[in-house]
Protein backbone atom coordinates (compact mmCIF):
# COMPACT_ATOMS: atom_id res chain seq x y z
CA UNK A 1 0.00 0.00 0.00
CA UNK A 2 1.08 3.65 -0.07
CA UNK A 3 3.11 5.22 2.76
CA UNK A 4 0.00 7.83 3.49
CA UNK A 5 -1.90 6.68 7.04
CA UNK A 6 -4.62 3.92 5.26
CA UNK A 7 -7.23 2.97 8.00
CA UNK A 8 -6.43 -0.10 9.71
CA UNK A 9 -9.57 -2.68 8.99
CA UNK A 10 -10.63 -4.19 11.94
CA UNK A 11 -13.52 -6.28 13.51
CA UNK A 12 -15.21 -9.23 13.70
CA UNK A 13 -18.84 -10.36 12.11
CA UNK A 14 -20.53 -13.31 11.41
CA UNK A 15 -22.45 -13.52 8.12
CA UNK A 16 -24.71 -16.17 6.16
CA UNK A 17 -24.16 -16.72 3.07
CA UNK A 18 -27.19 -16.91 0.29
CA UNK A 19 -28.57 -19.17 -1.95
CA UNK A 20 -26.54 -17.35 -4.40
CA UNK A 21 -23.18 -17.59 -2.88
CA UNK A 22 -23.23 -13.88 -2.16
CA UNK A 23 -22.42 -12.79 1.32
CA UNK A 24 -22.81 -9.01 2.46
CA UNK A 25 -19.84 -6.77 3.71
CA UNK A 26 -19.43 -4.22 5.99
CA UNK A 27 -20.50 -0.91 4.27
CA UNK A 28 -16.74 0.92 5.64
CA UNK A 29 -14.41 -2.20 4.49
CA UNK A 30 -15.85 -2.11 0.79
CA UNK A 31 -15.02 1.73 0.79
CA UNK A 32 -11.64 1.44 2.27
CA UNK A 33 -11.29 -1.89 -0.13
CA UNK A 34 -12.38 -0.13 -3.15
CA UNK A 35 -10.04 3.60 -2.61
CA UNK A 36 -8.48 4.42 -5.91
CA UNK A 37 -9.37 0.80 -7.26
CA UNK A 38 -12.50 1.00 -8.57
CA UNK A 39 -15.22 -1.49 -8.17
CA UNK A 40 -13.16 -4.46 -8.34
CA UNK A 41 -11.76 -6.45 -5.52
CA UNK A 42 -8.89 -9.35 -5.75
CA UNK A 43 -10.06 -12.65 -3.84
CA UNK A 44 -6.92 -14.64 -2.75
CA UNK A 45 -6.95 -18.02 -1.71
CA UNK A 46 -4.58 -17.69 1.58
CA UNK A 47 -5.28 -21.15 3.85
CA UNK A 48 -8.06 -23.49 3.53
CA UNK A 49 -10.82 -22.39 4.70
CA UNK A 50 -9.68 -19.12 4.55
CA UNK A 51 -10.31 -16.24 1.97
CA UNK A 52 -8.94 -12.98 1.48
CA UNK A 53 -10.22 -9.65 -0.33
CA UNK A 54 -7.20 -7.09 -1.08
CA UNK A 55 -8.10 -3.51 -2.64
CA UNK A 56 -7.03 -4.59 -6.30
CA UNK A 57 -4.72 -1.85 -7.59
CA UNK A 58 -2.11 -2.75 -4.63
CA UNK A 59 -2.44 -6.62 -5.35
CA UNK A 60 -2.16 -6.11 -8.98
CA UNK A 61 0.75 -4.39 -8.94
CA UNK A 62 2.46 -6.53 -6.41
CA UNK A 63 1.49 -10.09 -8.39
CA UNK A 64 2.76 -8.25 -12.31
CA UNK A 65 6.34 -6.56 -10.61
CA UNK A 66 6.67 -10.27 -9.04
CA UNK A 67 5.59 -11.99 -12.28
CA UNK A 68 8.00 -9.70 -14.29
CA UNK A 69 10.82 -10.72 -12.19
CA UNK A 70 9.90 -14.16 -12.89
CA UNK A 71 9.92 -13.52 -16.84
CA UNK A 72 13.07 -11.60 -16.50
CA UNK A 73 15.03 -14.38 -14.76
CA UNK A 74 13.57 -17.23 -16.85
CA UNK A 75 14.84 -15.04 -20.26
CA UNK A 76 18.29 -14.68 -18.21
CA UNK A 77 18.46 -18.29 -17.60
CA UNK A 78 18.43 -18.00 -14.39
CA UNK A 79 16.01 -19.93 -13.35
CA UNK A 80 17.02 -23.30 -15.27
CA UNK A 81 16.49 -26.78 -14.04
CA UNK A 82 13.62 -25.31 -11.87
CA UNK A 83 10.73 -26.32 -14.54
CA UNK A 84 8.93 -28.10 -11.89
CA UNK A 85 8.97 -25.04 -9.35
CA UNK A 86 8.13 -23.10 -12.13
CA UNK A 87 5.18 -24.99 -13.02
CA UNK A 88 3.80 -25.64 -9.68
CA UNK A 89 3.84 -21.74 -9.10
CA UNK A 90 2.54 -20.90 -12.59
CA UNK A 91 -0.35 -23.60 -11.30
CA UNK A 92 -1.26 -21.75 -8.09
CA UNK A 93 -1.05 -18.51 -10.27
CA UNK A 94 -3.60 -19.51 -12.24
CA UNK A 95 -6.19 -20.87 -9.47
CA UNK A 96 -4.80 -18.46 -6.35
CA UNK A 97 -6.52 -14.99 -7.21
CA UNK A 98 -9.23 -13.90 -9.53
CA UNK A 99 -10.81 -10.29 -9.69
CA UNK A 100 -14.19 -9.75 -8.06
CA UNK A 101 -16.76 -7.32 -8.60
CA UNK A 102 -18.48 -5.75 -4.72
CA UNK A 103 -22.04 -5.37 -6.08
CA UNK A 104 -24.81 -2.61 -4.56
CA UNK A 105 -25.02 -2.79 -1.01
CA UNK A 106 -21.58 -4.33 -0.11
CA UNK A 107 -22.46 -7.95 -1.67
CA UNK A 108 -19.45 -9.88 -2.76
CA UNK A 109 -20.83 -13.56 -5.07
CA UNK A 110 -18.18 -15.71 -3.70
CA UNK A 111 -17.09 -17.56 -6.88
CA UNK A 112 -16.79 -20.99 -8.05
CA UNK A 113 -13.58 -22.40 -6.85
CA UNK A 114 -13.30 -20.74 -4.06
CA UNK A 115 -16.48 -22.07 -2.44
CA UNK A 116 -14.81 -25.35 -2.36
CA UNK A 117 -11.61 -23.81 -0.83
CA UNK A 118 -13.97 -21.69 1.70
CA UNK A 119 -15.53 -24.84 2.42
CA UNK A 120 -18.93 -23.60 3.22
CA UNK A 121 -22.15 -23.97 1.84
CA UNK A 122 -24.96 -21.87 0.72
CA UNK A 123 -26.74 -21.39 3.46
CA UNK A 124 -23.79 -21.42 6.20
CA UNK A 125 -22.00 -18.66 8.12
CA UNK A 126 -18.77 -17.59 7.95
CA UNK A 127 -16.85 -15.32 9.56
CA UNK A 128 -15.72 -11.85 8.03
CA UNK A 129 -12.39 -10.57 9.43
CA UNK A 130 -10.82 -7.62 9.10
CA UNK A 131 -6.84 -8.44 8.91
CA UNK A 132 -5.21 -4.59 8.99
CA UNK A 133 -4.37 -4.80 5.76
CA UNK A 134 -7.66 -6.84 3.66
CA UNK A 135 -10.81 -7.97 5.16
CA UNK A 136 -10.76 -12.42 5.06
CA UNK A 137 -13.72 -15.02 4.96
CA UNK A 138 -13.33 -17.72 7.08
CA UNK A 139 -14.99 -20.90 7.42
CA UNK A 140 -15.58 -21.07 11.37
CA UNK A 141 -14.01 -24.21 12.66
CA UNK A 142 -10.97 -22.64 10.61
CA UNK A 143 -11.32 -19.19 12.55
CA UNK A 144 -12.00 -20.58 15.82
CA UNK A 145 -8.66 -23.25 15.51
CA UNK A 146 -6.64 -20.23 13.88
CA UNK A 147 -7.53 -17.88 17.03
CA UNK A 148 -6.40 -21.02 19.15
CA UNK A 149 -3.09 -20.78 18.13
CA UNK A 150 -2.80 -17.49 17.63
CA UNK A 151 -4.09 -15.74 20.59
CA UNK A 152 -1.74 -16.91 22.97
CA UNK A 153 1.07 -14.73 20.74
CA UNK A 154 -0.98 -11.60 21.07
CA UNK A 155 0.78 -9.22 23.31
CA UNK A 156 3.58 -10.46 21.79
CA UNK A 157 2.81 -9.77 18.27
CA UNK A 158 1.72 -6.39 19.18
CA UNK A 159 4.15 -4.74 20.97
CA UNK A 160 6.87 -6.21 18.40
CA UNK A 161 4.87 -4.17 15.85
CA UNK A 162 3.61 -1.01 17.69
CA UNK A 163 7.35 -0.40 19.59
Amino acid sequence: MSNAATPLILGEFRRAIDDRYRISLPSEWVTVLLEAGGPQCLLAKERPGSLSLWNSRHWGETVDQGVRLIETKIAAGRLAGQTDDLQRLGRLLSTRHRLVQIAGRGRLLIPEGFREFLGVEAGGEVFVVGAAVCLELWRPDAWLSYLDEQIPEFRQLYDSLSA
